[in-house]
C-alpha cells in the first residue's frame, strides 16, 4: 500500500512524517508537491505535515488549504481516502473544511514547544484502535496557533459523535474541552496539533506515536 506526504512552502515536518511512515510500512512514501493537481495512483493514506506553510500568512494553513493537491485530497476523502494532519496539517484540514472548527492563537499568545501528556479519549477509531481507551501518551507540541475552537452546536455534535480522539492532560493553549485531536464524521480524516511523527524513536524521547500510524495503516 502506497502512502504520501504533501509538501508545502515552509513545511518543516514532512521528513519526520516520511520517516514515521517508512518505519511502519517498510516503504518510502511519495513526497507530493502542493502544486500537483492529483494524487498519484494507488495512494491509500495521506499525511499533511507540520510546519509553517506560507509563513502562516493570513491565518495558519489558510493559503495552503487552497492548493490544487488539497482540492483533490478533499474530493477523494469524501470517497474514503484516509488523511491525517499534524500541527499545521490540522490547521490546513480545518481551513479546507475537511474537519470542523478552527485553530486560533494560543490563549497565552506564546509559542509552546515541549512534550505534552495526552489522554486517549477513544480507541474506537481507525487512528486509535491500538491504544487503550483512557490511557495516556506523550507527544511533542510546537505551535503558536493551536487553540481549538468551535461554536456551541459544532462542539456539541463532535462530542456526542465521539469525534474527539485525544485531549490534553494539561491544556497548553486554551483549546475548548482540552481537545488535542479530532476525526471527521466518516472516521477517515484526522487532525491533531501534537506531533505523533516525532514520537517514534526511543532516542527522541519515546515511541507513543507509532501506534497511531500502525492503527490507521492496518485498516487500509
Amino acid at each position: 500500500m502506497q502512502t504520501a506526504v504533501i509538501r508545502f512552502p515552509a513545511s518543516n515536518c514532512d521528513r519526520d512524517a516520511a520517516v514515521a511512515l517508512e518505519k511502519v510500512t517498510g516503504r518510502k512514501p511519495l513526497m507530493v508537491w502542493h502544486r500537483e493537481t492529483e494524487l498519484p495512483a494507488g495512494v491509500g493514506f495521506v499525511v499533511m505535515p507540520g510546519g509553517f506553510s506560507y509563513g502562516d500568512y493570513l491565518r495558519a494553513g489558510a493559503i495552503a488549504s487552497r492548493s490544487p493537491i488539497v482540492r483533490d485530497i478533499k474530493a477523494k476523502s469524501k470517497r474514503g481516502l484516509a488523511v491525517a494532519g499534524f500541527c499545521n496539517g490540522f490547521q490546513i484540514l480545518t481551513e479546507a473544511g475537511m474537519l470542523p472548527g478552527a485553530l486560533m492563537r494560543n490563549k497565552n499568545l506564546k509559542f509552546v514547544c515541549r512534550p505534552e501528556r495526552l489522554k486517549v479519549e477513544s480507541s474506537n477509531s481507525r487512528f486509535t484502535q491500538k491504544y487503550d481507551a483512557k490511557s495516556e501518551v506523550t507527544f511533542p507540541v510546537a505551535h503558536h496557533d493551536g487553540n481549538y475552537f468551535a461554536d456551541k452546536d459544532v462542539l456539541s455534535r463532535i462530542e456526542k459523535g465521539g469525534q474527539v480522539l485525544f485531549r490534553y492532560a494539561e491544556n497548553p493553549n486554551g483549546s475548548l474541552n482540552d481537545i488535542a485531536g479530532i476525526v471527521n464524521e466518516g472516521g477517515n480524516v484526522f487532525g491533531m496539533m501534537p506531533h505523533p511523527e516525532r514520537a517514534i524513536d526511543p532516542m527522541h524521547g519515546g515511541t507513543d506515536g507509532l501506534d497511531l500510524f500502525k492503527s490507521i495503516l492496518e485498516t487500509i
